[in-house]
């Protein structure tokens, strides 16, 4: 699997063929969660790191499969790229792709944004404070998890491998919504979890995780979208850690705030929203980030 062995995606014979391959990569990524067993939380220092290694192995091996599905080609033909720029690992156009995703995604967070405080940073972000935090395992598990293994497994497995996978039998507008599903339906498992806990009514661990498939569908959707825009796999890890580390946006504390505070929140909340609607396609647009493997 050299990074000049030319290739081209698998000729579709159906929408099965595709979908399972997709189904098999996330239940490969899930089901190595589960590997170490369930002695411990999933918080736990322990459980963390060997649940990445878990992951990280995952997404090592996952290319494989999109290899395996694959045709060695005719060096000549211009629908042909190494398997690394079907993955999004590409030089050319890297230093847009590095940061016009985040600032285009750092818009639609411009409310939230300007609710964050200095200790919002420390918390999340231990290496802007003491120096003495690191020493908590704790905090370095959660760090690792969140912010580095978490957004780079994930989007490894679920737009990198998965997205070339779903365009050869498919439009790009339908892959980019149907492969958030594999996504959004892979963080159910924490159902199992928290029923086994058993801390929480049932209804509301339902509620939560139905919930949270749906905000994860989205981002999902607007991760694939922003990988094949820009053919980039760097993009959509980094808007994955900053998403992470922002959280869901709090409506319910913006309401909380003095009457001139609150309204002006509001505004950068709306402003941000038709920001980032407004500028969607042209921070995107696949020629700025040298974009000839997910031609649009």
């Amino acid at each position: 699997m050299a990074s000049d062995t030319e290739v081209t995606l698998f000729e579709c014979s159906s929408y099965f063929r595709s979908i399972f391959s997709c189904f098999l990569l996330s239940v490969a990524y899930v089901g190595s969660l589960y590997v170490w067993g369930k002695h411990l939380a999933r918080d736990h220092p322990t459980t963390i790191k060997k649940r990445c290694a878990s992951v990280m192995l995952v997404s090592l091996l996952s290319p494989i499969l999109l290899y395996a599905l694959s045709t060695n080609a005719d060096t000549s033909q211009s629908t042909s790229h190494s398997l690394w720029s079907y993955l999004g690992v590409r030089s050319e156009g890297i230093l847009a792709a590095v940061f016009i995703p985040l600032l285009l995604t750092m818009v639609l967070f411009l409310g939230p944004l300007s609710m964050l405080k200095y200790e919002d940073l420390v918390d999340a972000l231990p290496i802007l404070g003491e120096k003495s935090i690191w020493k908590d395992e704790v905090i370095q598990t959660f760090w690792l998890r969140n912010y580095v293994v978490g957004p780079l497994t994930e989007e490894v497995v679920f737009r990198a491998c998965m997205l070339p996978l779903l365009v050869p039998c498919m439009s790009y507008t339908k892959a980019i919504f149907i492969c958030p599903l594999f996504f959004g339906v892979a963080h159910i498992h924490h159902v199992i979890e928290r029923l086994r806990q058993g801390n929480h009514k049932p209804v509301h661990i339902w509620f939560s995780a139905i919930f949270q498939f749906s905000y994860t569908s989205v981002f999902g959707a607007y991760s694939a979208f922003i990988f094949l825009r820009t053919g980039h796999i760097i993009g959509p890890i980094i808007c994955h850690t900053f998403c992470n580390f922002m959280g869901f946006p709090e409506f319910g504390t913006v309401l909380r705030y003095p009457p001139l505070r609150r309204l002006v929140v509001s505004i950068l909340y709306i402003i941000g929203l038709i920001g980032f609607i407004y500028l969607l396609f042209p921070l995107t647009e696949p020629s700025w980030y040298s974009n000839n493997v997910y031609p649009w």
